[in-house]
């Protein structure tokens, strides 16, 4: 099928290329001239396994090309995705929807025949409704349906959960668009994903359920864990108690300093002033939202804690900037609330990403940056571990011990076992975990 992708950001690349892994035509359309340019040189814009290379082989294979060109490109469509930005609008907080109303508009000039138009962005219920209205107003010839189709990738896994996902979301009010999406997704019928057909409204609920219940699930942990700390439990021992539960399950239970990333946060927030709106509000995300915002800087001072409760004019070493690891994404990661309550505190701080240093800096620029995480340790009074990378999980103590003034770690994520971290002298803290246990 040809398949036009407006926006190419991070779900309208790795979908588009992943469609055009299929076997589909595939036109990647972006009004940033220097991302085009970019991509057409096989330069990738953001960091996710395996992307590059799925990127150069179907620009070879003929099947992907980028344009900032509309017009041919939805003209000679089948489906047209809208996968643009819908950050949080400031003032309110709801979802920012002109760039998906302004890609409607221009879909809507230049469709010609039957085309089917695909919501992938994530949106607020009713949304494909406005988006209709838009194509019938600017062109009342235009035959159209309008989809939605919500995305469910996770940053550093995308291209996987793309190619072998748990279900295929497809909301639509005009049943010639069933013949038409599930050919475009007909390959992934070997891998038996599930095709679940719906109203457009329901599917747009769909998405920001799934993500408010995850972080949910991620904040109920967190709440957890505190409590472990205040009764001498372990969090990871309940994470495992209650994950064993097949109605409950293990994934999202990890303990940590928050949610952060291009999801989680805004979608929570979306839905919260969504349900306000209809004059049925979530109290349970609502809640989730704060104690999340809260906990970022609850975890800055938990290393405020471990350091004796004075840190001025400490130096404190920061591993991992991003908000998860395996990918270079910064939106809302923990660890810029948590160097920015350590700075008010009075300390300097180091920080070290093995991906997020670039975006980093656009974000953090009052902080020192290391080439690795020994650099980022030298004569540090603290090491705390934020982002839980693989190259952070073998760390010579040894050598650490050798480089900073103080022998602390702050891990946040925990990644180390108490026996294996003290053993080499240092002062060691976790998250939900008694200090003196070490049967995990």
């Amino acid at each position: 099928m040809r398949i036009t992708m407006i926006g190419s950001g991070y779900v309208g690349l790795v979908s588009g290329v992943c469609f055009a892994d299929f076997g589909h035509d595939v036109i990647c359309v972006d009004k940033d001239t220097s991302k085009i340019e970019a991509l057409r040189r096989g330069e990738i814009p953001i960091f996710e396994p395996g992307l590059e290379q799925l990127v150069g082989d179907n620009v070879r294979a003929g099947r992907l090309s980028f344009t900032t060109e509309v017009e041919a490109s939805v003209a000679a469509s089948d489906v047209v995705f809208i996968a643009v930005g819908t950050p949080s609008r400031r003032g309110d907080g709801h979802a920012d929807l002109s760039y998906v109303y302004a890609a409607a508009r221009e879909i809507a000039e230049h469709v010609n025949d039957f085309t089917v138009i695909v919501t992938k962005s994530t949106v607020p219920v009713g949304t494909g409704d406005e988006v209709e209205r838009i194509v019938r107003e600017t062109n009342p010839d235009a035959d159209v349906a309008v989809v939605s189709n919500p995305e469910f990738l996770r940053e550093g896994a995308a291209i996987e959960d793309f190619k072998r996902p748990d279900r295929i979301v497809i909301g639509l009010n005009d049943e010639r668009a069933r013949g038409v999406m599930t050919e475009v997704y007909r390959p992934l019928y070997l891998n038996q994903a599930p095709l679940l057909f719906t109203s457009r409204r329901t599917s747009e609920l769909i998405k920001y359920a799934a993500n408010a219940f995850l972080a949910m699930k991620i904040t109920f942990i967190n709440e957890m864990a505190d409590l472990c700390e205040k009764v001498g439990a372990n969090v990871q021992e309940v994470s495992r108690g209650i994950g064993l539960d097949g109605r409950i399950g293990s994934k999202f239970l990890h303990a940590g300093p928050g949610y952060g990333g291009s999801c989680f946060p805004k979608d929570t927030l979306a839905l919260a002033k969504t349900a306000q709106d209809y004059d049925s509000p979530v109290r349970l995300i609502e809640t989730t939202v704060s104690i999340n915002d809260n906990r970022k800087r609850a975890m800055g001072r938990k290393v405020i804690a471990a350091m004796g409760g004075d840190i001025r004019g400490k130096a404190i070493a920061v591993l991992g900037l991003t908000f998860k690891p395996n990918t270079d994404d910064m939106r809302d990661s923990p660890a810029i609330s948590i160097i920015q309550t350590l700075e008010d505190a009075g300390a300097t701080v180091t920080g070290y990403d093995p991906e997020g240093m670039e975006n980093a800096r656009l974000v953090i620029d009052n902080i020192a940056y290391a080439e690795d995480a020994y650099g980022a340790a030298r004569d540090a009074d603290a090491l705390v571990i934020v982002t839980e990378w693989n190259q952070f999980r073998a760390l010579d103590f040894a050598r650490l011990k050798s480089l900073m003034k103080a022998p602390v770690l702050v891990d946040l994520r925990n990644i180390y076992r108490h026996d294996e971290v003290t053993k080499h002298g240092f002062a060691y803290t976790s998250v939900g975990r008694p200090s003196s246990d070490a049967a995990f």
